[in-house]
């Protein structure tokens, strides 16, 4: 029986053993069969007087075995045929309609809260007894008698009337109700407890990194998928909480449907453009908690890669403002893990980097070359060293390099399938130091499994200059990465990387491609457990 049909059933039972429904089938088939063998047998004795006597004796002991036979009707029920569950359960669900639930104890708390509903469906069940199980059918409500017997108020002449509640009507009736009913709502109760409350919180994606979170992170769906579609939405279930995430060109101020007072506002503080677009956002926010509209507000920034970000301080709950956490990429001193967090940067969204599945093929398969490098090469930068060492010991052929002189924000088609191609053929993908340590190139090439060699180098500004720093949130997350002080330490690296077998580099490879799916989940847990904690008050 499946399980929308065992619900139904239990639902029948719950209803008529409350009701203290009893029913007494009329077997008539036994009866109709006793009757016939008696005259039968009578005609062989006796002839035409025979079949007469059998048939009268044949009756009276068929009507013996057919009368009086009560059963509690959840018993009866229970000992239906699956067809005639099956056609029970479709009568019952053409009164119930669209109703939707969860589980058996909910059905059966939707259709005794409402009192029409519950007589509707215990009027379609006793006709459904009635009609096809020929059944008399006696409740303290209902009595239904089967048509052509006398009815129950008047009994037969030298006959006493049976009534199959003298037991009850001896005891306290209203009392023994009253705890049966007191008992039902307690349990309701208890399963309503039981059940996990769900949280609303909307994300309002206005800056690239909001893809990374929604669906490198979240792993959330987006419609439409089209990622030039002017407003694309989607939702997703994390923890306790009910994510709803809103972005594109045409989500702007005011024409959101808001249905929570939760809300998460992801924004770019990278350079001064951006920091005035963003205090747009937070100004709008900020009206809308005034008006009690909105109570709990997070903001994801991608901020200045030298972690100046004083222009956001204001709105920070601690300096009197809204926002009660802030996820802030980079290793800005300001991260405390109370109401600062640090977040990734990932990978770059606004040149529609995609999610990329691994596959058995990714992971085994001998790669042509042992590293790769495309970028832009700064003047008098790290990176010009980097193309030096690569042609002074002859290491171009080995390893894919493609350098510009200027950095374009925009890939075309062709340059982003050439880039990912590269990732995807090199055993390595080498990571020089850009204005910031972190670049999108580093969990690109996680993506792909090519293990990146990270130039572990601090830059000037303001970024915190601790033990675990540069990229504090990867190394504390045990990134399997090949790390260097300077690219003159490449060569020797090279060189261990030709005498590795396949196999050592295919181990690798899992190692790298199993820990970025970890990380990022551990993202995702520590954003939702943050966001139950602050928002909703939930440990």
């Amino acid at each position: 029986m499946s399980p929308p049909i065992d619900d139904v059933i239990k639902l029948c039972c719950e209803l008529s053993a409350n009701q203290q429904i009893k029913t007494t089938v009329k077997h008539s088939g036994k009866g109709a069969m006793t009757a016939g063998g008696l005259a039968f047998a009578g005609g062989l004795v006796g002839g035409p007087l025979g079949i007469a006597v059998g048939g009268a004796v044949g009756g009276l002991l068929g009507c013996w075995m057919t009368s009086g036979q009560f059963k509690p009707l959840p018993q009866v029920i229970n000992e239906m045929t699956p067809v005639q569950q099956k056609k029970l359960y479709e009568d019952i669900m053409s009164i119930l309609g669209s109703i939707e639930w969860t589980d058996v104890a909910q059905l059966i708390a939707l259709v005794t809260a409402n009192a029409s509903l519950q007589q509707q469906v215990t009027a379609a069940l006793l006709s459904y007894i009635h009609r096809e199980l020929q059944a008399e059918v006696i409740s303290r409500v209902h009595r239904v008698v089967k048509k052509g017997s006398a009815p129950a108020d008047q009994p037969k002449a030298g006959e006493e009337e049976w009534n199959p509640w003298e037991e009850d009507e001896h005891a306290d009736s209203i009392s023994v109700l009253q705890k049966r009913r007191e008992a039902y709502r307690s349990y309701q109760e208890r399963i309503a407890k039981s059940r996990p409350k769900r949280y609303k919180v909307q994300i309002w994606g206005k800056a690239a990194i909001g893809l990374y979170l929604w669906e490198h992170i979240l792993e959330g769906p987006l419609n439409p998928t089209d990622k030039t579609g002017q407003w694309r939405e989607g939702e997703i279930q994390s923890g306790k909480i009910s994510f709803s995430f809103y972005t594109g060109p045409a989500v702007v101020q005011g024409h959101i449907p808001l249905d929570t007072d939760s809300v998460v506002l992801v924004l770019n503080g990278r350079e001064q453009q951006k920091i005035s677009y963003s205090i747009q956002w937070l100004q709008h926010v900020q009206t809308l908690v005034q008006a009690h509209t909105i109570s709990k507000v997070a903001v994801v920034l991608l901020g200045s890669e030298q972690c100046t970000n004083e222009w956001i301080s204001p709105y920070l709950k601690r300096s009197g403002g809204f926002v009660d956490r802030l996820f802030l990429v980079y290793d800005s001193p300001w991260v405390n893990d109370k109401d600062v967090f640090q977040w990734p940067l990932g990978v770059a969204t606004y040149r529609h980097f995609p999610v990329v599945t691994p596959n058995t093929q990714m992971v085994s398969t001998v790669r042509p070359y042992i590293c790769n490098f495309l970028g832009t090469v700064y003047k008098n930068s790290s990176r010009e060293s980097l193309m030096g060492i690569l042609k002074q010991d002859g290491l171009e052929k080995q390893c894919l390099t493609n350098a510009r002189e200027k950095w374009l924000p925009q890939e075309t088609a062709e340059t982003s399938r050439q880039y990912q191609m590269a990732l995807a053929q090199s055993d390595l993908t080498l990571c020089p130091v850009g204005v910031n340590t972190e670049c999108y190139r580093i969990y690109e090439a996680c993506a792909y499994g090519s293990v990146p060699v990270v130039e572990d180098v601090l830059n000037p500004g303001a970024c915190a200059s601790g033990r675990s720093s540069p990229l504090r949130l990867l190394k504390d997350a045990g990134a399997p990465f090949i790390f260097l002080k300077d690219w003159k330490e490449l060569p020797a690296i090279l060189e261990k990387e030709r005498v590795m077998t396949q196999t050592e580099k295919t181990e690798r490879r899992m190692r790298l491609l199993e820990w970025y799916t970890g990380f990022r989940q551990q993202m995702k847990d520590k954003f939702t457990e943050v966001l139950e904690e602050s928002f909703f008050k939930l440990s």
